[in-house]
């Protein structure tokens, strides 16, 4: 994984949802959740404990099922729905054993990814707050 990837329909969708004032907008757009996803995948794979929970060797489909998941949620582009139905993420996350150990893995690495972002800090507390709860919210193993 070196480039964020991207999809065919993704600038063109991303241009027509930066045109609104959506957080989505406010905070970059596309290239901010790329970038986000993108940082936060690469310490997942340097993570070998972490990365085992991953079903999938390469991380890229996981990479831009979460950039697409994260576009939608803020006020982008409705690609995931489109693509995968209804988020439903304690379902899809129910066969995976996500203790406190994975939530406080999880939320360092993304932690990490975000401060390689330049949102102000009003953004920053936003976006973390919702990772923050989404993250406790996806515990389902004591531990």
């Amino acid at each position: 994984m070196t480039q964020p990837p991207q999809q065919v329909g993704d600038a063109r969708e991303a241009a027509e949802a930066a045109s609104s004032d959506s957080f989505y907008a406010q905070v970059g757009g596309h290239e901010t959740f790329a970038k986000l996803t993108h940082e936060f995948y690469l310490r997942v794979a340097e993570d070998e404990d972490f990365k085992a929970l991953y079903p999938e060797e390469d991380l890229g489909p996981a990479e831009r099922r979460l950039r697409m998941f994260l576009e939608q949620y803020w006020g982008g582009p409705t690609t995931y729905s489109e693509e995968r139905g209804h988020p439903r993420l304690r379902m899809r996350h129910a066969p995976f054993p996500v203790d406190t150990w994975a939530r406080e893995t999880w939320l360092k690495h993304m932690r990490a990814a975000m401060d390689t972002l330049e949102l102000s800090p009003l953004h920053d507390g936003i976006m973390w707050d919702y990772f923050d709860r989404a993250a406790h919210a996806m515990v389902n193993r004591p531990g």
